[in-house]
């Protein structure tokens, strides 16, 4: 009888020591050779969303174990922007974020040429600044709706009731605080736009009988069509001399902004989907800008280069643009770069 109390006093006491040594190492660094790493807790997120978060970050071993020191020592975690390393154990990470010892009480982002309003939604969601929609609703509703805190800007006059932001939203890197809104984004970007289209450059659209709407609109396709530079140049000198012409722009961009997806070469059933924004079965600019181009995009749309080709096409393998004046000469080149 005394043989089984020993055995069973010594199997609790195993069962104590493993016990501890759990918890004691569910308070361990998850690396002791990590590096630091930025860790963001948002306005308004919840202990169990900020543990979640350090998990998926391997910041820490255990959601619990930290949710429950958090509640025994009733701490409150600060919002901002935090260094934190995987060598800290758990404790020490609760202790910084709960001091606030915030690293910066701004960040950087950088919008991409060549992004529509949903591309920057998502980017911006995906790196906890905004939801996506509520960035997304905002940019998109009809400039005639305007529910922004800041007035209209000049260089939306020409623009149609309609339209949104999109091709407006000036892709740069921008520094923001960690609790911008989308109102405040959106303003930091059409600010940006309204320097960039400089006094030189809307007189050029003004004295080709353009608007600065039609010029975003057509750079929106450049942008989506062609990636350097100079290709840009040709290219804008090619539709426009189109549109001059009174034919069909045939961009495969604006295909691509319709169906969703990117193909070397669509097919004759894709080219006659019914929408205003085929260019294949609609002659003239598509309805409004289909991404937001950056300056070289804009640039070369008010600023064509004066080109005796009519036809172009991008070789898959290597990108490059290939060039052709006359249609048997770009037939050959279809058969040749994209077959």
């Amino acid at each position: 009888m005394i043989n089984k109390i020993k055995i069973i006093i010594i199997a609790i006491i195993i069962i104590l020591i493993i016990g501890f040594l759990f918890w004691q190492n569910l308070n361990s660094p998850v690396n002791v050779n990590g590096k630091e790493q930025i860790f963001i807790v948002n306005k308004g997120e919840t202990v169990k969303q900020i543990a979640d978060n350090l998990q998926k970050d391997n910041l820490i071993k255990s959601v619990f174990y930290f949710k429950y020191n958090i509640w025994k020592d009733k701490l409150n975690i600060k919002a901002g922007e935090y260094l934190i390393s995987q060598k800290s154990n758990t404790k020490e990470i609760i202790k910084i974020l709960t001091a606030g010892n915030v690293l910066s009480k701004e960040r950087s982002i950088k919008i991409i040429e060549g992004w529509n309003n949903k591309d920057i939604g998502n980017y911006l969601e995906k790196n906890n600044i905004i939801l996506a929609k509520d960035f997304i609703n905002l940019a998109n509703k009809p400039i005639s709706e305007w529910k922004f805190s800041f007035a209209k800007f000049n260089f939306l006059s020409d623009a149609p009731k309609q339209t949104g932001l999109e091709g407006y939203l000036f892709p740069d890197t921008y520094k923001i605080f960690n609790n911008a809104t989308a109102d405040e984004i959106i303003f930091k970007m059409l600010s940006n736009f309204d320097k960039k289209i400089t006094p030189e450059i809307r007189q050029e659209i003004k004295r080709q009988n353009k608007t600065i709407f039609e010029i975003i609109t057509m750079a929106s396709v450049i942008e989506k069509e062609v990636r350097s530079t100079d290709d840009m140049k040709i290219v804008s000198g090619v539709f426009w001399n189109r549109i001059k012409n009174s034919e069909a722009l045939n961009s495969c961009a604006t295909l691509a902004y319709i169906l969703g997806i990117n193909k070397p070469q669509y097919s004759t059933e894709d080219t006659k989907v019914d929408s205003l924004y085929n260019t294949y079965k609609y002659r003239g600019l598509p309805p409004g800008p289909i991404t937001n181009p950056g300056l070289n995009a804009i640039k070369a749309s008010v600023y064509p280069a004066d080109t005796q080709y009519n036809y172009f096409l991008s070789d898959p393998a290597t990108g490059k643009t290939i060039y052709s004046k006359t249609l048997d000469e770009h037939n050959r080149n279809k058969y040749k770069y994209l077959k």
